[in-house]
């Protein structure tokens, strides 16, 4: 299944000030991050970005800022944004079923949040360049386990080559800086 700029869009998960810095490889995943915030505004694709216990772990890295414009910022206190009130209705109002997954930690809110998706029916999409976690062995176990439970695991260039289609286009050269 490719993944279609009409029918997907990007939810990041948690990427906080103070989460941020204890990240395995987490100045990969911010970069990866910024890369599909950066195509998605491009290409119009709603962007979904949410925060877990603000008062605790800050707000989204300022590497991230500012988000594409529409971006919503969901405030949450559950590990999975599903469980959120209101959230899952707020992904239906756009009308996507593929749902791009990134962020931080990709074992506690990242998985929870995949799994919860997969259980209300959405495509998920785990770009894995763009998520992790305070250790290795927890970032690889979430994976094998999102993908075993139905998520295609792909990257961030993935991500962006689907969502472009094809070469040649005003799109494709805006966003080929941010590749290469």
């Amino acid at each position: 299944m490719l993944i279609d700029r009409n029918q997907s869009l990007l939810l990041v998960v948690d990427i906080q000030e103070k989460l941020a810095p204890a990240i395995h490889d987490g100045t990969d995943a911010i970069a990866n991050n910024r890369r599909l915030l950066a195509s998605a505004g491009r290409l119009g694709i709603p962007v979904f970005v949410s925060e877990q216990y603000v008062r605790g772990l800050g707000t989204t890295v300022t590497d991230l800022l500012p988000l594409p414009a529409g971006a919503q910022i969901v405030e949450k206190m559950h590990f999975s944004c599903t469980c959120e009130p209101g959230f899952l209705e707020k992904l239906a109002q756009t009308g996507r079923r593929q749902i791009i997954v990134t962020g931080m930690e990709t074992h506690v809110c990242v998985l929870q949040t995949g799994l919860g998706l997969l259980a209300a029916g959405y495509a998920v999409f785990l770009a894995e360049d763009a998520a992790s976690s305070r250790t290795p062995e927890n970032r690889a176990a979430a994976i094998a386990r999102m993908r075993a439970a139905g998520a295609h695991v792909v990257t961030t260039e993935m991500v962006v080559f689907e969502w472009l289609q094809k070469a040649g286009t005003d799109d494709f050269r805006a966003l080929l800086p941010l590749i290469k």
